[in-house]
């Protein structure tokens, strides 16, 4: 007979595991800078104004709990992949466009990910060295077979290996899935150019390989919503047909309500019912259907023009503090001349710095300097603050000189 206590022993791994270091650290000097969520000056998370607001509108205006179909709130979808592509209104009448509400931007990828694996017969992964750690994960436990890294981050120039990556994608099998950072790239904070997107256009269009965009960042890169999906609007104008798994909850600062959509772009509308009776069933048989007040809520902003313009200026500046503290940052290890050159810190874009540390180095910080880091050394941005950017700073330099 199988028992609980025969399952393979495992340890935390990731963020859980240096998360949990960190809330038993009692030191009264500890910083986080482990997860990706928006922080005030104080430490403290931050939630927009906006979002309170249009939460209270939802709830008031809540009659029942009914469910929800499988593909979540048709409003909330549309303008979820108006957001990236701009005007729809014929496609998404043609269907050629449209959307699944899904649990966050991770249910997104998975729904994505079992439905290529089911119904496209899909077996091989490419996605960037580095990336966010579940990418890889997510595809193998849907089936994929061939789980592949394309090289992206050059860790001598650090600077994109963009040479590199076209290479591995050229070599790439036909019908091989590739996930895009759209922007803001995770963890290393640096984009294609628009000149190199269309370089990867083009080789993705003659291997016949299947692009599917992750974007869980809008208008943290570019500091520009529009600007920063040119690469997915791209994609489309060219004619592919792709996935996009999108995520809202760092532009919205909803981490907990898991607000996510699959965009699903066709080159016809011929069979789009029974498509969506695929990814109905695929949700079905992982949880039924998505949670309402989330959705309800980003609905309710998106599709209000008063809250739609008190969301995005709000949203601005967040965009704006976190590149002044990239300023600041920078010139603190500067001024304390921490070994190496720094202008790769206000060079990336998005919500992390990537510091490019060894293993040691983040070891190095946690235990002597009680800062909370992972992998590679990247951290939160607005997890640094005006009042420990100092602090962080000082620590990086010592770190470097006993750890080079």
């Amino acid at each position: 007979m199988v028992q609980f206590n025969n399952v393979p022993l495992v340890n935390q791994v990731g963020y859980i595991e240096v998360n949990t270091a960190f809330q038993n650290d009692i030191s009264p000097l500890k910083v986080d800078l482990i997860y990706g969520t928006f922080r005030s000056e104080d430490g403290s998370l931050y939630m927009l104004p906006v979002v309170k607001k249009a939460e209270n509108m939802v709830v008031n205006d809540t009659s029942s709990h009914n469910y929800l179909s499988p593909t979540g709130i048709e409003g909330f979808t549309k303008l979820a992949c108006k957001l990236l592509l701009g005007d729809i209104e014929k496609q998404w009448k043609d269907g050629m466009i449209f959307g699944v509400q899904c649990v966050g931007g991770t249910g997104a990828i998975k729904i994505g990910a079992e439905f290529l694996s089911r119904h496209m017969n899909c077996t091989t992964l490419y996605y960037p060295n580095p990336s966010w750690e579940m990418h890889g994960t997510v595809f193998s436990f849907s089936g994929f077979q061939n789980i592949l890294q394309y090289r992206y981050l050059n860790r001598e120039t650090k600077l994109i290996d963009f040479e590199g990556f076209c290479e591995d994608i050229s070599n790439a099998p036909i019908d091989s899935v590739i996930i895009l950072h759209a922007c803001g790239h995770n963890p290393t904070g640096l984009d294609l150019t628009k000149e190199q997107w269309k370089i990867i256009a083009e080789i993705m269009k003659e291997r016949q390989l299947i692009p599917f965009f992750d974007i869980a960042y809008q208008g943290m890169a570019s500091g520009d919503i529009e600007e920063d999906t040119w690469a997915i609007r791209h994609f489309h104008k060219e004619g592919f047909e792709f996935l996009c798994a999108q995520s809202f909850s760092k532009m919205f600062t909803m981490y907990n309500e898991r607000v996510g959509n699959l965009m699903v772009v066709l080159k016809s509308g011929h069979n789009i019912d029974s498509l969506k009776v695929h990814f109905e069933k695929i949700v079905r048989s992982i949880y039924s259907n998505p949670p309402n007040h989330g959705a309800r809520t980003v609905l309710k902003i998106l599709s209000d023009p008063e809250l739609y313009d008190e969301w995005s200026s709000s949203f601005k500046a967040m965009v704006n503090r976190s590149i002044e503290i990239r300023k600041a940052f920078r010139k603190a290890l500067e001024e304390e001349c921490a070994p190496r050159k720094w202008n790769h810190v206000t060079d990336q874009k998005g919500m992390f710095i990537m510091l490019h540390l060894t293993n040691s180095q983040v070891e190095y910080l946690r235990h002597f300097h009680h800062i909370y880091l992972i992998d590679y050394g990247r951290i939160n941005v607005t997890g640094l603050n005006f009042t420990n950017i100092s602090y962080v700073a000082k620590a990086i330099n010592d770190t470097l000189r006993k750890n080079i």
